[in-house]
């Protein structure tokens, strides 16, 4: 499982003109189910990134959490992650999950996200999302948990 993650003092997310998830400060999160991925390998992914310790402190050092400072969490599915450009210009995407189990995998890291942090907005599996942010800092983590 790839997810981007990205420090942001604000994100939104909106399909066709309607706004269907935002957040202030927090984490907007770019996530990608790969083929032979697991619910384990998603409780991992998600662990670490509640508990990635990249906002700063009152002495300016990364040094808390999202738990930490109590900030929004955006989830957004993006299949793009797992784009393959060695054979090519033609990006391939063999390595992504198959729709089906990128839409179960992606919907129970929302469900487990829902029940470990307070703040949690998300995207819409296979739309066409136009997204938003603010990047603090700037602050982008790319992250990829395997079995």
């Amino acid at each position: 499982m790839k997810a981007v993650l990205q420090r942001v003092s604000e994100a939104r997310v909106t399909v066709e003109g309607e706004l269907i998830g935002e957040i202030g400060q927090g984490l907007l999160v770019l996530l990608c189910a790969e083929r032979g991925d697991t619910e384990a390998i998603a409780d991992k992914l998600l662990a670490k990134l509640l508990k990635l310790r990249i906002f700063s402190d009152e002495a300016g050092k990364m040094n808390r959490s999202l738990q930490d400072i109590g900030g929004g969490l955006l989830l957004v599915s993006q299949f793009t992650l797992a784009a393959d450009t060695s054979g090519g210009n033609r990006p391939s995407f063999g390595q992504a999950a198959a729709p089906d189990e990128g839409r179960r995998l992606y919907d129970y890291v929302v469900a487990q996200a829902r029940a470990a942090h307070p703040v949690v907005q998300t995207g819409r599996f296979a739309a066409d999302m136009k997204v938003q942010l603010v990047n603090d800092g700037p602050v982008t983590i790319p992250l990829q948990m395997n079995a």
